[in-house]
């Protein structure tokens, strides 16, 4: 690859990974929130909350160890199952109101130290940890059929949770066939009602009506079916992957669905003014657009995807530093510096860049990417609109990190510099940065400058745009619109309709 192709190569490079920073800022918010909620799988199959240091009675991990009687293998394995339906179900339930936005969260009384409560599996906490009342929930994975679950539901047996108005958790693939049992025998008891002749009868009649109503109306559908309990009770491990592989798949289409809509902008933006001023035709730019649209989707998808699973076990890691670590967008960028590890990787076994050139690039994704994750945080305290602030502050991150590690990566080129010539390229380093931040300040200014004196002149023009499309003047638009061109530095070919149709009827060659 000759030097022209290298340095094309690594420009081309260089706004790639400038853009899957980006890419990684925009879905943080998508990633952080899904991460959450997969969190709470991985404390279901632990049993640990390393984050709050909350200990659970039994994990998923915990419950599939327990023992087995072979005489009695079905029945113990349905018991067993029924726990770990209830830990799935405050996981699952959790999950889904961190997406949400709800602090409500629901919990195991067994976790709460009322161990084996005679009325309720699951109570829900408000934001402060208090109980909400009514709550209280008794889950019951009884029957083999929604038939047989419905006549237990009526038993004597069950008759404190009626009496208690207790919520009433079953399967939720026998919901709507207990439901319908329900439905089914207050009107068969209703007919028989009508025909009682003795009070007693009447009496007896009328409170099983009643019990079926109890039923009807504290029946609650758990997050969770008897094959989702018992595949949980005997693998609990790939029980807990189905789930965060469901949360990860939708994590991943939202963030594709983020990213596609910040890099369409912004490469609708470059590719306007690039048009603007000659150097693209429309075709090429629409093209573009549409490439780095469908590329920034794919990104951002995977981003979303392993990202938000990488932030789940980070943020339930026994390690406080990482789940310090995590409450960055290091997991969204770990994903992206891989993609771009990953081309420099592919580029040394095709012989098109040395090993020392590999280990290069590799040191500067690295660098960048790692920055970026960091900057995103401060972008989005600094820029506090969702997206924006997290996508500007990686780029930027990047960026400067990027240009940081260049300068180090050129100073250990010439190493076998002595102790004093390091000393001095030291200070020079010094005084470049506070260069830096010295024109950085007057660029700053410059810009501030000269967006503050055109905005009137792009007011009005806008303005006579808009006037103009209402009243259909369109040698109105064509003088608003050159006034912008105008004020870039541009001089129209036409400003009129007759000048345009003179334009168009000549041999002069249209610019764009």
């Amino acid at each position: 690859m000759d030097s022209d192709q290298s340095n094309l190569h690594e420009q081309d490079t260089q706004q790639e990974d400038l853009r899957n920073a980006g890419i990684a800022g925009a879905a943080s918010s998508t990633v952080g929130q899904y991460g959450s909620a997969i969190k709470q799988h991985f404390v279901a199959f632990s049993g640990h909350d390393y984050e709050t240091g909350q200990t659970l009675t039994k994990g998923l991990k915990d419950i599939a160890s327990s023992k087995v009687n072979p005489q009695y293998q079905k029945q113990n394995l349905r018991q067993q199952s029924g726990f770990s339906a209830e830990v799935k179900e405050s996981a699952r339930y959790n999950a889904q109101k961190i997406l949400e936005g709800s602090a409500e969260r629901k919990v195991r009384t067994d976790d709460l130290g009322r161990v084996n409560d005679p009325l309720c599996d699951h109570v829900t906490l408000d934001s402060n940890g208090n109980i909400v009342s009514g709550s209280g929930a008794q889950m019951k994975f009884v029957g083999s059929t929604p038939k047989e679950a419905f006549e237990k539901l009526t038993s004597s047996k069950y008759e404190k949770y009626r009496q208690a108005g207790v919520k009433l958790e079953v399967p939720s693939d026998y919901y709507e066939g207990i439901q319908k049992e329900a439905a089914a025998e207050i009107e068969k008891l209703q007919g028989q009602l009508a025909r009682a002749k003795t009070p007693e009868q009447t009496a007896r009649l009328q409170k099983k009506i009643d019990d079926c109503r109890v039923i009807q109306n504290n029946l609650q559908k758990s997050e969770v079916s008897n094959e989702d309990a018992m595949f949980a009770r005997l693998h609990p491990g790939l029980s807990t992957a189905q789930d965060v592989i469901k949360l990860s798949a939708k994590a991943g289409a939202q963030a594709a669905t983020v990213s596609a809509a910040f890099a369409g902008s912004i490469s609708i933006i470059s590719n306007l003014v690039a048009v603007t001023k000659g150097e693209k035709n429309p075709g090429d730019a629409l093209v573009d657009v549409a490439q780095n649209t469908g590329s920034a989707a794919v990104v951002g998808g995977l981003t979303g995807f392993a990202g938000s699973a990488l932030k789940g076990a980070m943020q339930n890691a026994a390690s406080e530093s990482i789940r310090t670590l995590s409450r960055t967008n290091l997991a969204a960028t770990t994903v992206t510096t891989t993609l771009s590890a990953s081309k420099s990787l592919a580029r040394y076994v095709h012989g098109e860049i040395s090993g020392v050139q590999c280990f290069e690039e590799l040191g500067e994704e690295g660098c960048g990417m790692v920055s970026s994750a960091m900057f995103a945080v401060i972008g989005q305290a600094a820029i506090p609109i969702p997206i924006v602030g997290a996508a500007i502050g990686s780029m930027l991150g990047y960026s400067l990190a990027s240009a940081s590690y260049k300068l180090l990566l050129q100073s250990q080129k010439e190493a076998q510099l002595a102790h004093e010539e390091r000393l001095r390229i030291e200070e020079e380093c010094s005084a470049l940065i506070q260069m830096i931040r010295s024109y950085r300040a007057e660029l700053e200014q410059l810009i501030s400058n000269y967006l503050t004196s055109n905005r009137q002149s792009f007011q009005e023009a806008f303005d006579g745009i808009k006037n103009s499309l209402a009243i259909g003047d369109v040698d109105g638009y064509i003088a608003s619109a050159n006034s912008i061109a105008k004020t870039l530095g541009r001089e129209a070919q036409f400003h009129s309709q007759d000048e345009f149709d003179q334009l168009m009827a000549s041999d002069v060659a249209f610019r764009l």
